[in-house]
């Protein structure tokens, strides 16, 4: 079996993200063409050395991207070839620059959100400031993740495979029901044509061959096309591509003059730091993010504290005198 094969097989297995496969596959081919086709198993300490010194000096790469490439390179070695590492116990992550969140205020979100042109990226971008979803998060949810008696948004496909619960506010009501209906369209169109149903993780597909057909799995967001899906070859419908929201968030941020690096990540940062401003314990806005460790959540106190907020620079202290 070809080592790219191989290497498939194992995240698959280990039911690792889409996202993640294509990300440890591209650096692991990085790694191999720069020592030229060299099998890694002939390889070692010096050559992932090398590699990671090129990506640092000569392209400059983020501490992040270092961090990614050495983590698809480590599963390489342990978990597809099964070679013991003790050449790698001198190596250590690069250490990521701890910067502070980019945070809109309450009237830029309102400017933000007043301008975005198409109806249902507005939808989603108010949907992520409202609940404290990742992008991804949002335009993943299932018809069944939503429930409108008890105002929740279960989150099942998060960030580290873990389910949790955040709010489902109550303007966006109206406008979330009538995109359940277009959505319901296509659920019906594609029932209808007999397509395959929506991607369902391995082991639900496994164990419920149907589930991906059912009106409760469809996306509430889905793609107005079929199209193929990357890993198993089937023509089927997505849900949307999170790039049409970038963009649209991007222009409507050009449109209204703010100038701050946003982007829909950033109405995540806003959702958690306004609701420490409005008084909501940090444990409370811990668990709406989804945080681990409540110092990620912590992040936010630092930003409360900046500039305006309770801190009189001495100058207009001098001033006033």
């Amino acid at each position: 079996m070809k080592l790219m094969d191989q290497v498939r097989n194992k995240i698959r297995f280990k039911q690792y993200s889409l996202r993640a496969e294509q990300a440890y596959i591209g650096w692991i081919k990085r790694y191999i063409f720069f020592h030229n086709k060299r099998h890694p198993s002939e390889m070692g300490a010096a050559e992932v050395e090398s590699f990671l010194t090129y990506l640092a000096v000569k392209r400059k790469v983020s501490a992040s991207t270092q961090n990614l490439a050495l983590s698809a390179i480590l599963f390489l070695y342990r978990d597809v070839l099964d070679i013991e590492l003790p050449w790698l116990e001198g190596f250590s992550p690069a250490k990521r620059p701890k910067r502070l969140p980019v945070v809109l205020s309450s009237e830029e979100v309102r400017l933000l959100l007043e301008n975005v042109e198409r109806p249902l990226h507005s939808l989603a971008l108010r949907l992520l400031y409202g609940t404290g979803m990742r992008l991804m998060e949002c335009i993943r949810l299932r018809v069944k993740d939503v429930d409108f008696e008890r105002l929740e948004i279960t989150i099942t496909e998060g960030k580290g495979r873990k389910d949790r619960v955040t709010v489902l506010p109550r303007t966006v009501l109206a406008d979330l029901k009538n995109q359940l209906s277009l959505s319901r369209r296509w659920f019906e169109q594609d029932r209808a044509n007999q397509a395959p149903g929506v991607f369902m993780p391995d082991a639900l597909e496994r164990k419920y061959p149907n589930a991906g057909k059912e009106w409760a799995r469809h996306w509430v967001f889905p793609s107005t096309k079929l199209s193929t899906c990357p890993r198993k070859g089937i023509i089927r419908r997505h849900h949307m591509d999170e790039k049409a929201i970038q963009r649209s968030m991007k222009q409507a941020l050009h449109r209204v003059g703010i100038t701050k690096l946003a982007s829909p990540h950033t109405l995540r940062h806003s959702f958690a730091t306004h609701m420490l401003e409005n008084g909501y314990d940090i444990r409370t806005v811990q668990e709406l993010l989804g945080h681990s460790d409540v110092k990620t959540t912590m992040i936010y106190t630092h930003v409360l504290n900046r500039g305006g907020s309770g801190v009189r620079s001495p100058l207009d202290i001098e001033h006033l005198h």
